[in-house]
């Protein structure tokens, strides 16, 4: 089910927020949408998600603050639901990791930014990449809804 306000408009449970960086996030309703989607096709109810897209530096420091690690990463996930049965959310996302992962990958920005999009959300819906083969299935995860998305 789409949720929508009294006048009748798509209203997300997702929002973007941009620290500092520029660059272009078209489709930003359909991304919302497909997100949402996501979070229903893993059988997961999503009550918010705010993703903040984000400096090396910012995610550096946030990295360093709350996880204790001195290194740079391309997405810190953060749940912060207060039940089990409803996600409440905010993913960061480093764009300065995102561009540099494009070039190392031979990706295009835009196809490696909805790869970390997808990545954070499948975090949150129980998927984890610690060990090789929790990273192979999160990888299948994201090709799955990378080829869904850009089809």
């Amino acid at each position: 089910m789409v949720s929508r306000s009294t006048s009748g408009r798509f209203v997300s449970k997702v929002s973007f927020f941009f620290e500092q960086v520029s660059f272009s996030l078209t489709q930003r309703t359909e991304l919302k949408k497909f997100i949402e989607a996501l979070f229903k096709n893993e059988g997961c109810r999503l009550k918010n998600l705010n993703y903040v897209f984000c400096t090396d530096k910012k995610l550096l420091s946030i990295n360093r603050q709350f996880l204790q690690h001195d290194y740079f990463t391309d997405i810190i996930t953060f749940d912060l639901s207060e039940t089990s049965n409803a996600i409440s959310a905010e993913i960061y996302i480093s764009i300065d990791r995102v561009r540099e992962n494009a070039l190392n990958h031979d990706e295009s920005f835009r196809r490696e930014l909805h790869r970390v999009i997808f990545h954070g959300s499948l975090h949150l819906c129980g998927y984890a990449d610690k060990t090789n083969i929790e990273r192979k299935m999160m990888r299948l995860k994201e090709d799955i809804y990378l080829k869904k998305y850009f089809k």
